[in-house]
């Protein structure tokens, strides 16, 4: 994972606050998931719209457009579960930089989720993110592309925990990211059991199990 920002082109801006009730007529979302847009989100701003017309690259049925969401949050941060909402309820493909702070104490991340048509709502990966970068911190200018299909795996191949291997693609690398990820889940809750098992044979298995899934997570995150 790499801490990138990105330099989004004046010619692409669009910067159009989008209202909290469209989001919610559009995602569907709970009475509990609409308390969390208002406790955690202050405003949510559709930044920049990244298509033919503005950048001059062309798309494709999967990603025709990519756009850039800026999300001030109320508090410390704003959670999977409403920027995942925010995605649902958006066809094309979505950016997030999440905003917090005040002043000098404004900082940045950035977060996406690959994301794949569907035949009702889009298929979105596990959630990847940068870590939180000052608010004046410098930009980076938008990787090279020959099409959007391209940038949107430029854009996203910094914020996977590893790399995609040769000939993979970046929805391949996500998946397997969030395997790795649930294995990871797994070990830490294995060792957790190790260390507060009294009974040595139990200790065994566990310690036979635990180097299961530390293999099996070697394999997935080799290059």
């Amino acid at each position: 994972m790499s801490d990138v920002l990105y330099a989004w082109p004046p010619a692409a801006a669009f910067g159009r606050v989008v209202p909290k009730a469209k989001l919610y007529e559009h995602a569907r979302v709970s009475a509990r998931l609409r308390q969390k847009f208002v406790d955690e989100v202050q405003r949510v701003t559709w930044a920049f719209k990244l298509a033919d017309e503005t950048i001059h690259l062309a798309g494709d049925t999967a990603v025709p457009e990519i756009q850039v969401f800026v999300v001030k949050a109320k508090e410390a941060d704003v959670s999977d579960e409403v920027l995942t909402a925010i995605d649902k309820s958006v066809r094309t493909p979505i950016v997030f930089e999440i905003e917090r702070g005040e002043d000098e104490r404004r900082q940045v991340r950035m977060t996406a989720a690959h994301k794949q048509p569907g035949t009702s709502s889009p298929r979105l990966s596990e959630r990847f993110s940068t870590g939180w970068l000052p608010h004046g911190a410098g930009r980076a200018p938008l990787p090279p592309a020959l099409d959007l299909p391209g940038l949107y795996a430029q854009l996203l191949t910094p914020l996977l925990p590893f790399p995609p291997r040769p000939g993979e693609t970046v929805a391949g690398a996500a998946a397997r990211a969030a395997q790795a990820g649930k294995l990871k889940r797994e070990v830490a809750q294995l060792e957790r059991k190790l260390r507060n098992e009294p009974q040595l044979n139990r200790k065994v298995e566990l310690r036979q199990q635990l180097r299961q899934l530390n293999t099996a997570l070697a394999a997935l995150t080799a290059p």
